[in-house]
């Protein structure tokens, strides 16, 4: 392996070199997914701008970036050209699988929210989102993160949740916003399993699905990953009842009171990975639920004892190393969020049309996995390295 940086930081040259070849290699392999001269080198274009370090990352800054004077062609390469998302989709998995593939990954499925201004935007209204912490006017997307054992984090699904009565029923909405006739209302849990289906379906190895409490309190997602023989960990609210799994305020068993009635020595300490500021070390027990395959798993924070919820799937019986590493595998996906919001453009797109956004956001996907292989082909501490693009 060359060396890649210097002492004091700054990028060899032999750097720099790794990063072309691994963009020509990029390129020439998903050119040919564009049937015109001009759309792949518009596709070059576009994503040479999401690896670029932009303050924003839009069309006009791109085509700005790229030598073009005015957006339009940009524009119309996402808007109008002729080229099919989904097979993108679909091949930027394969690419990941190259690099990337665990028979230990855990797939993970989180929402993340796109602000936006005004009512024209496909899937837009004012609704609560996470990723703000607010409710605001925005955008939901719902995506499948892909983590293996070697700490890689990359996205590969995606799908743009339409409000079932402000979207999904205005039919002159849905025509201004470009939504297919064939679209209609899915929740966020059905949009997941969706997404499931697709890895299953295409042999993305994994061994665990993991999710907020928005999935794991969803019976229909259960049904579905436990019938494909999936096990998962997910969140689960503290009125979860341990005996039918559903969520009841009136319920006398539920998964709180099953905490008060631990003993001490049911709680160990274990580690469920590194964070900004170390390990992150926590509490856990684990209760049966006396239905083969279930178990509830309890996080307590050892600074204030607030206490997390889980509900786990394990038909294999693992152990509760295994099921903490699964539990802990759902929170790098925010820094996986983080990573393509900021160093690869995924939020800071201006176009309104349905099946602009799953381009824009195809695009983000494919500059992220040029990055998550980048970092495993040149190993830990060369994390920089894409921010030479403007060489």
């Amino acid at each position: 392996m060359p060396r890649l940086f210097e002492d004091d930081g700054a990028v060899t040259e032999a750097g720099l070199d790794e990063w072309r070849s691994e963009f020509e290699r990029v390129c020439a392999r998903f050119e040919p997914r564009f049937y015109r001269t001009e759309s792949r080198e518009h596709f070059r274009q576009y994503l040479r701008g999401l690896l670029a370090p932009l303050e924003r990352k839009n069309s006009w800054t791109i085509s700005e970036f790229t030598g073009e004077r005015r957006p339009t062609a940009i524009q119309r390469f996402i808007n109008l050209t002729p080229w099919d998302e989904h097979t993108l989709r679909d091949d930027i998995r394969a690419y990941v699988m190259e690099y990337l593939a665990d028979d230990r990954a855990v797939l993970i499925a989180d929402p993340t929210g796109f602000a936006k201004k005004g009512k024209k935007s496909a899937g837009v209204q004012r609704q609560y989102s996470g990723t703000l912490g607010r409710i605001d006017n925005c955008q939901i997307g719902v995506f499948l993160a892909y983590a293996n054992t070697a700490g890689d984090r990359v996205l590969i699904d995606r799908e743009l949740y339409l409000p079932e009565k402000t979207w999904c029923q205005d039919l002159d909405r849905r025509a201004e916003a470009g939504v297919p006739e064939e679209v209609g209302f899915a929740t966020r849990p059905q949009q997941a399993a969706a997404m499931v289906g697709r890895a299953v379906d295409a042999g993305v190895p994994f061994a665990w699905f993991a999710a907020d409490e928005e999935f794991g309190q969803n019976p229909g997602l259960r049904r579905y990953l436990e019938g494909a023989g999936i096990a998962y960990a997910m969140a689960v609210p503290k009125t979860t009842d341990l005996a039918t799994f559903s969520v009841s305020k009136y319920s006398a068993d539920t998964v709180e009171n099953t905490v008060e009635r631990l003993r001490s020595q049911d709680w160990v300490r274990r580690s469920c990975g590194i964070g900004s500021k170390g390990f992150r070390i926590y509490e856990w027990a684990v209760a049966e639920t006396g239905v083969p395959g279930h178990q509830f798993v309890f996080r307590r924070n050892i600074t204030d004892g607030e206490i997390g919820y889980f509900h786990c799937y394990n038909p294999r019986g693992e152990t509760m190393s295994e099921l903490v590493r699964v539990i802990g595998s759902r929170w790098p996906v925010e820094e996986c969020f983080e990573a393509a919001k900021q160093e690869a453009g995924l939020s800071q797109y201006q176009f309104r049309q349905y099946r602009a956004w799953y381009r824009h956001i195809t695009m983000a996907m494919l500059a992220l996995a040029f990055l998550a292989v980048l970092r495993h082909s040149t190993k830990k501490g060369h994390q920089h390295l894409w921010t030479t693009t403007t060489t």
